[in-house]
């Protein structure tokens, strides 16, 4: 194992934890023994991310030290996110409308999952609006808010401490070198973490496929076609391009990503590398200062897999129903995912519980989604991967933009990993 890279320990657990899972299909003593295992992994990444947030941001910005700046920067990372996001919307909805994956689904021949367990948060999302989510981001009790991995509370106080350290001078420098330190250490520790990923991996997959088992894609696989094709569709032909209107090559950000990727669509979870993406963006040429803040704002921002996926699952429920939707019910649909997608990426079972807030508003049976509920593990592995890749480039360029990418140590990196 020690001569081989992450990627392929993290490849080799996903095969293993596949053929586990399929051959003890229906077992529940694979979730007995698997799951602690899985569970471990998770808790561990979610045990260092908050701290790196942290450390990193209010060193970032001490760095900087000037309010007018991180307006500035704040300002554009929020109009990207949006008109991006946007993009995958419309995207998602194009795709839908053009192969109609809804149609001729016999209901009756689907199994129905159960989504009791999203319903209690589905009201909270309801009365979500734009401006509560940037009240939400302003925390009544930072200590309640890093409990809870609030990430929008936990980012606007660490950038107002950075800005407090920066303020003070020669008197901040004691505590700047504390935080210094704790981000260094901090990756650290993620890089031991790291070394557990194969075997989380292994864990999660295989309780993943003996529950579900590879026959229960069969009925829904013109979705699930469908939303990889339209995914794979997104990143290579939408962000590549938007990559090379600032000079960058997305296949050249895949093969930094390459080990974060594997793990994000294996665990289905982005927590897992947003430690490494950030340290990986910083050693490809961004600054401290904007992956610390542009990465863990994503987030709850820039889920470009995850509303180009809602768009998708919301046209083919209303397909499986023989509901035809308008092109103003379309635009409206556009509009609720653009506000009810933003800032509630804490929320578990995100992508369901926006979907049960918003199928309602267009009169689309929230019924619906318990059709969907059982395949919605592998659905959900793409739009986390989609969501890496999305927010690694953001902070690619957003440090163009900003004229503080520094190019000779992109491309020192690139070599390294080559």
């Amino acid at each position: 194992m020690k001569k081989l890279g992450l990627a392929w320990q993290i490849l080799i657990g996903l095969i293993s934890g596949i053929a586990v899972g399929a051959i003890f299909y229906g077992n529940p003593q694979v979730q007995t023994y698997l799951q602690p295992i899985g569970d471990i992994f998770i808790r561990l990444i979610k045990m260092i991310v908050i701290p790196i947030v942290i450390s990193s941001i209010v060193v970032g910005v001490a760095g900087v030290g000037d309010i007018k700046k991180l307006g500035k920067l704040g300002g554009k990372t929020i109009l990207y996110f949006e008109i991006i996001t946007t993009i995958a919307i419309v995207v998602g909805l194009l795709a839908a409308n053009i192969f109609r994956p809804g149609d001729g689904i016999i209901m009756n021949a689907l199994e129905k999952g159960n989504i009791d367990s999203y319903l209690h948060t589905t009201e909270e999302v309801k009365s979500h609006s734009f401006v509560d989510t940037f009240v939400n981001i302003v925390p009544s009790n930072i200590f309640e808010s890093i409990v809870k991995g609030d990430m929008l509370a936990i980012i606007f106080f660490s950038v107002l401490f950075g800005l407090g350290v920066a303020a003070i001078g020669d008197r901040g420098k004691p505590v700047l070198r504390f935080f210094q330190g704790t981000s260094e250490a901090m990756f650290n520790v993620t890089n031991l973490v790291m070394k557990f990923a194969p075997f989380g991996v292994f864990a999660l997959i295989g309780v993943t496929v003996s529950k579900f088992g590879v026959s229960s894609l069969i009925p829904l696989s013109k979705l699930v076609l469908l939303v990889y094709g339209t995914m794979f569709f997104f990143v290579v032909i939408v962000l590549g391009l938007t990559a090379r209107l600032f000079g960058i090559n997305i296949f050249k950000l895949f093969r930094i990503l390459k080990d974060e990727l594997i793990l994000a669509y294996s665990t289905a979870s982005s927590e897992t590398v947003l430690p490494k993406i950030i340290e990986k963006m910083e050693r490809f040429g961004c600054p401290k200062a904007i992956t610390s803040f542009v990465i863990p704002t994503g987030y709850s921002f820039n889920l470009d897999g995850s509303t180009l996926y809602q768009a998708i699952a919301a046209l083919f429920i209303a397909q499986m129903y023989g509901i035809d939707l308008s092109i103003a019910q379309q635009l409206s649909l556009l509009f609720v995912l653009m506000v009810t997608s933003k800032g509630i990426a804490g929320v578990p079972g995100v992508s369901f519980v926006v979907l049960l807030a918003t199928l309602g508003t267009v009169g689309i049976p929230v019924e619906g989604l318990a059709f969907i509920a059982g395949i919605d593990r592998i659905l959900d592995m793409a739009r986390t991967a989609v969501n890496v890749v999305g927010n690694s480039l953001a902070a690619v360029i957003i440090s163009k933009w900003e004229k503080q990418y520094n190019i000779q140590e992109g491309k020192a990196y690139l070599k390294e990993v080559s």
